[in-house]
């Protein structure tokens, strides 16, 4: 087959991007070594959520590529969510200065370039840094979001499943971490032996690892995460007072300390959305865009029923509006079945100095439509700022693949002012409603007969201590084995007597050492917790589990249920109450179910 000429290829790239509706203004092609203004490079607003994925080596513009395309959507109108992992994204709320350098290359692509900056919401994950306090409840977040915090294995996630169970039919909200530790040291003493034994395949060793896990999220301080109030997810939707689109905007100053929550944080919000928001069919524009930096922390070590959660999140939210780019190094980082669902390509640069990176190389050529390039070649010499790219056209159709020079962006490429940042965040309106946390009677207290503390503004916080919750008091096994985590002693005062008029227990859920030990683990080993006295006193709790009934007439079905989770077991009972105890395709509860 004879090659094309330039101007074949040309014609064949101006035709493939002629669109109707409106679009994303990517860059301008290059064809032949040839940069090409008049054969613009375009993506369909009304295909953006089909999702997309953004890749490329390090250092090759990925950042700058996702800053370019949040401009663009917020300007139409669309919310955009941004993960900033480096802190340069703070700088779409600043415009940008031009420079000659700036105005060359801008011209060449026949951009018309002016110096903009976007409404911007700045977000920090429970206070983590300058932004809005964002919080979730423990009951909301689900136990397999949960598990994958904890790095359980299959059989501990399907375990933390039943203790989740059990709390929903007896009524034991589930807040923050303390109240999940109360709710597990009550399976484990004396007093629940029967409840836990009438969950069937929960072991008391099974629970006492759960425990221990639970202690190490406290001493890595991140109990600051889970409480109230709790994040409403509808505040990604909103849009500014000139109609352009809010750009919502998450810190992550620590995320190197703390890779798994922030990744699995992120499929929260999709989850809860995808929960809340309304079957919205195909639309002019999506009611909201997602950026996944650093995808592959998703998919690192992930168990298989994250995954298959993952896979049916992005297979269903599209039809509600929602769309998901996903940014990362090598298409290889993003599981099979997650990347045949992202119809958008982004393309940047990739080395081939290793003979693994070859097969990366080789690997991403392949999932091309076949094109005009020698795609191996490209993708090697390709400079920064250029990217191949193939997007869904209007008709639901690969566009031609083709080499592009990428549009710049009108605000700061770099961080804004950190003055600008806390002024910002100070005149959001969202700082009144999730700038103070609180501490509502829940679990905890409900199991051990404590009033809840009354709480203050997270602010109140010492910088770089930890802070426990309000009305918290970690007992001395708790202590023991924060100790032995950190290497050093304790931080945390000792549990203070409060009167009550019953005699308060005290549920040993965590002093089977022996018991802990032998459970198998598929990540770090642990050290053994030094054994805590026992309590056998009364205990006084509300509501009373009552034994038999129901969670009698379950204990079989729950018994099976460690292969498959909740949804297995709704499926096998067949009934309205297996309807309704199914929290969500990632074992989250929706916040209208919450309420």
């Amino acid at each position: 087959m004879a090659s094309k000429t330039t101007a074949e290829k040309l014609a064949t790239i101006q035709k493939g991007y002629t669109l109707e509706g409106a679009t994303i203004e990517l860059g301008a092609a290059i064809i032949d070594g040839e940069l090409h203004k008049d054969a613009p490079v375009r993506l369909p607003l009304a295909m953006m959520n089909r999702h997309g994925l953004v890749a490329g080596a390090t250092g090759t513009g990925k950042t700058v590529t996702l800053h370019m395309m949040a401009e663009q959507l917020s300007t139409a109108g669309v919310p955009v969510f941004l993960a900033d992992i480096k802190g340069d994204l703070s700088g779409l709320a600043t415009a940008a200065a031009g420079s000659d350098k700036l105005t060359a290359r801008t011209q060449s692509i026949g951009q018309p370039w002016q110096g903009k900056a976007f409404p911007v919401e700045f977000l920090a994950l429970g206070g983590d840094g300058n932004g809005v306090p964002v919080r979730a409840t423990v009951s909301s977040f689900g136990p397999i979001l949960l598990s994958r915090i904890m790095e359980l294995n299959d059989t501990q996630e399907s375990s933390l499943q039943l203790v989740f169970y059990f709390a929903d039919k007896n009524g034991l909200e589930l807040i923050d971490l303390k109240d999940l530790r109360a709710v597990i040291q009550f399976l484990t003493s004396d007093e629940g032996k029967d409840q836990l034994e009438e969950l069937g395949g929960l072991s008391k060793a099974t629970a006492g690892v759960i425990l221990r896990e639970l202690v190490g999220l406290e001493a890595q301080g991140l109990e600051k995460f889970f409480g109230e109030p709790e994040f409403d997810t509808a505040e990604l939707l909103r849009t500014a007072p000139d109609g352009r689109g809010v750009v919502t905007c998450l810190e992550l100053p620590t995320l190197q300390t703390k890779p798994m929550l922030f990744s699995t944080f992120l499929m929260w919000l999709l989850a809860d959305l995808f929960e809340d928001l309304p079957e919205a069919g195909d639309l002019d524009k999506p009611k909201l865009v997602f950026f996944l930096d650093e995808a592959h922390l998703l998919f690192n070590g992930a168990s298989k029923a994250f995954l298959d959660a993952i896979t049916t999140t992005v297979r269903l939210i599209r039809s509600k509006g929602v769309g998901i780019f996903f940014v990362t190094q090598t298409p290889k980082d993003v599981p099979a079945d997650v990347l045949g669902q992202l119809a958008n390509r982004v393309q940047h640069a990739l080395r081939a100095f290793t003979p693994e990176d070859a097969k990366a190389l080789k690997a991403t050529v392949s999932t091309f439509p076949v094109s005009d390039y020698d795609l191996e070649e490209t993708l090697t010499s390709a400079g920064i700022g250029e990217a191949v790219i193939t997007v869904m056209n209007e008709k639901g159709a690969p566009t031609p693949v083709a080499l592009t020079r990428l549009r710049a962006p009108e605000s700061l490429m770099g961080p804004s002012e950190e003055t600008l940042v806390r002024s910002t965040v100070a005149g959001s309106a969202l700082l009144g409603k999730y700038g103070t946390a609180v501490d509502n009677p829940s679990a905890y207290e409900k199991l051990t007969g404590k009033a809840a503390a009354p709480t203050g503004p997270t602010a109140d916080t010492p910088a770089g201590e930890p802070a426990a919750p309000a009305g918290y008091d970690v007992d001395a096994e708790a202590r023991r084995i924060e100790e032995e985590i950190l290497g050093r002693p304790s931080s945390r005062p000792p549990q203070a007597p409060v009167p009550t008029q019953d005699p308060e227990p005290q549920y040993g859920g965590a002093e089977d050492g022996e018991a802990h030990e032998s459970e198998p683990r598929a990540s770090k080993p642990r050290a053994k917790a030094p054994r805590a006295p026992r309590s056998r006193q009364p205990q006084s709790r509300e509501p009373e589990p009552q034994p038999g009934g129901m969670m009698g007439d379950l204990g079989g079905v729950l018994g099976g249920a460690l292969g498959g989770g909740l949804k297995s077991m709704a499926r096998s009972m067949g009934t309205q109450l297996g309807r309704e105890l199914l929290r969500g395709v990632f074992g989250t509860s929706s916040r209208r179910r919450r309420r």
